[in-house]
C-alpha cells in the first residue's frame, strides 16, 4: 500500500482527491492537510510514502512545506528497516499547480519535490504519477516539466551552493544523470545504456552521494545549473 498525504487548501478539490485515491487499490491516504503548517505536522505523524501537495497555499505555501517535511523526515530515525543507502527513507513530495507557467514549480522542486501535476490531469495520471514518485521515479513530462524547468534555469540566478562541477562523477554517473535530467525514466535510460534498472538507480544513488543531494528532483536541477544540460541543448 502507498500511503499518501493530500494537501489542498480548497475543500472541494481535497475532498475529490480524498475520494479518489480512497477508491483506488494500492493506495491508502493516511492523512489531509488544508495548508503547509498542518502538512508538516500531519507527515510527521503519519509518516507517508507520498505527499500530494498544493503549492498555492495562505500562510505557509507549497514549498516551504515541502522542505520542511524533506528536512524534519531526514533528521527523523528511520520508521523501519533501512534501505540499502543506509539513508532514511524520505517521503516523495508530488507538488499540484493550476497553471504550466506556476514559477513556484521550479523553486518546489530546488526544494526536492520529486515532480509536480497540472490540477487538470485525468484520474489515471495522477495515480500513476503517485506509484511512480513512490518507486522513487521523479515525474518529468517531457510535455510540460521539461519545458517548464528550462525556461526557469534560463531566467534563475544559479545557487550559491550547488556544485560548481561534476568532477567527482563517474562517466557513467555523469552519463545517467544526463539522461535524468533530459526526462528519462530509470527504464528508459537502462534500455539506452544497455544496462539494468538496479544499475542505474546504483549510479543516480552515487551520484546524489556525491553531489549531497536529497532527491532526483535536485539531480535534476544541478545538472542543468551545472552545465551539464543546457536549456534546449544538449550536454554541456
Amino acid at each position: 500500500m502507498i500511503r499518501v498525504l493530500v494537501v489542498d487548501d480548497q475543500d472541494l478539490i481535497r475532498a475529490g482527491l480524498v475520494a479518489l485515491l480512497r477508491a483506488a487499490p494500492g493506495v491508502e491516504v493516511v492523512a489531509e492537510a488544508a495548508d503547509g503548517t498542518e502538512a508538516v505536522a500531519r507527515a510527521a505523524r503519519t509518516r507517508p510514502d507520498v505527499v500530494l501537495m498544493d503549492i498555492r497555499m495562505p500562510g505557509t505555501d507549497g514549498i516551504t512545506a515541502t522542505e520542511r517535511i524533506l528536512a524534519e523526515a531526514a533528521a527523523a530515525p528511520p520508521a523501519g528497516p533501512a534501505p540499502e543507502t543506509g539513508r532514511p527513507a524520505l517521503p516523495r513530495v508530488l507538488v499540484l499547480t493550476t497553471f504550466d507557467l506556476d514559477e513556484y514549480v521550479y523553486a518546489a522542486l530546488r526544494a526536492g519535490a520529486s515532480g509536480f501535476l497540472l490540477k487538470d490531469t485525468g484520474p489515471e495520471r495522477l495515480l500513476e504519477a503517485i506509484h511512480a514518485v513512490a518507486r522513487g521515479d521523479m515525474l518529468f513530462a517531457p510535455s510540460v516539466t521539461r519545458r517548464l524547468i528550462e525556461a526557469y534555469v534560463q531566467r534563475s540566478e544559479p545557487v550559491p551552493d550547488s556544485p560548481a562541477s561534476l568532477e567527482a562523477l563517474t562517466a557513467r554517473e555523469r552519463e545517467v544523470l544526463l539522461l535524468t535530467a533530459r526526462g528519462l525514466s530509470n527504464t528508459e535510460i537502462a534500455e539506452q545504456l544497455f544496462i539494468s534498472e538496479a544499475t542505474v538507480k546504483t549510479h543516480l544513488n552515487r551520484t546524489m552521494t556525491k553531489l549531497d543531494l536529497g532527491s532526483r528532483a535536485q539531480a535534476v536541477v544541478v545538472a542543468y545549473e551545472s552545465g551539464l544540460v543546457i536549456p534546449g541543448g544538449s550536454a554541456g
